[in-house]
C-alpha cells in the first residue's frame, strides 16, 4: 500500500552500502521512517531529497516499521540552513528536540506546521537565538511540562513584579521573591517574552529585535528549566553552545 505523506527530513542514517534511513516529520502521521534505496549514490533520484531540512512530499510504501521511500519531489530544500554553519547548528538542535519529543506515528499536525514555521525563519536569516527560544517554549507542553504563566504559582498573583521559579514550577511575584532564594530574577522584558513565546502564535511572528542582556536572560532561564525537567542532554545543544561562544569571543 502507497501512502503519501508531506513531510520535512529531521534525521538519516547510512543502512548498507548505499541506503539510507530518512526518518521524516510528517503533517499526516507524525514521525515516520522509510528507507531510501540508493540515496548515497549522487546521482540516484532519492538523494536529493534524503537530506537533513529537506520539505517535500514522499511517498512510502508500508504503513507500520520501517517503510520504503518509493518517490520524493522536493518543495524547499532549505539550502539557507544547509549552506550556513550557524543556521545548520541551531535547525539541527531543533529537529533533535522535536525528535527526541514524539514517538513514532504520533500524527500532530500544529506541531508539523511549527516546525516548518521555525526553519524556515531560520532559512530566511531571522534571529535564530530567538526563533530557538520560540521553539524551546512551544516544546515544553509536548514534552507534558506546563509551568505557570498566567498568574504567581505561589499566591495566584497577576500584578506587580515577576520573576521565574524553577522549583515551584512557573512566573513568581514580587511578594513572594523571599519564597524561593533560588529564584530567577529576570527583567520583566524578559518576562513578557517569555509568555509571549509560550501563547502566541507563531504565524504572527513580525520582525525581531531583542537587546543581548535579554537574549542572554531568555537563554539562561530556558536552559536551566530544560535541565531541571526534560532529563535531556543533546549534543546539537552542546555544539550549538560552544558554537555560540566562538562567534562572542
Amino acid at each position: 500500500m502507497l501512502q503519501k505523506y508531506e513531510g520535512i527530513v529531521i534525521r538519516t542514517s547510512d543502512y548498507g552500502e548505499s541506503n539510507k534511513i530518512v526518518v521524516i516529520y510528517s503533517r499526516e502521521a507524525g514521525k515516520i521512517a522509510g528507507v531510501a534505496r540508493g540515496a548515497k549514490k549522487p546521482n540516484n533520484r532519492l538523494a536529493g531529497v534524503s537530506q537533513p531540512f529537506t520539505y517535500g512530499y514522499f511517498l512510502m510504501s508500508g504503513n507500520r516499521g520501517l517503510g520504503t521511500i518509493q518517490q520524493a519531489e522536493v518543495i524547499s530544500s532549505l539550502r539557507g540552513v544547509r549552506e550556513d554553519i550557524f543556521k545548520t547548528a541551531y535547525s539541527s538542535y531543533v529537529v533533535d528536540l522535536l525528535d527526541k519529543g514524539t514517538g513514532e506515528r504520533e500524527s500532530n499536525p500544529f506541531l508539523f506546521e511549527l516546525l516548518y514555521q521555525i526553519l524556515h525563519y531560520i532559512d530566511e536569516g531571522y534571529d535564530p537565538d530567538i526563533i530557538t527560544n520560540i521553539f524551546e517554549m512551544k516544546m515544553l507542553n509536548v514534552f507534558g511540562l506546563y509551568p505557570e504563566m498566567n498568574s504567581c504559582v505561589m499566591c495566584g498573583n497577576t500584578e506587580g513584579k515577576f520573576g521565574f521559579t524553577i522549583k515551584e514550577n512557573g512566573l513568581i511575584c514580587h511578594e513572594c521573591f523571599d519564597k524561593d532564594p533560588h529564584l530567577f530574577p529576570l527583567s520583566q522584558t524578559t518576562i513578557k517574552l517569555l509568555r509571549l513565546f509560550y501563547y502566541f502564535d507563531i504565524h504572527r511572528l513580525g520582525s525581531i529585535s531583542v537587546k543581548e542582556n535579554t537574549k542572554k536572560e531568555l537563554k539562561s532561564l530556558i536552559s536551566a528549566y530544560y535541565d531541571e525537567y526534560s532529563g535531556l542532554h543533546l549534543k546539537t545543544k552542546r555544539f550549538l553552545d560552544q558554537l555560540e561562544k566562538l562567534k562572542t569571543d
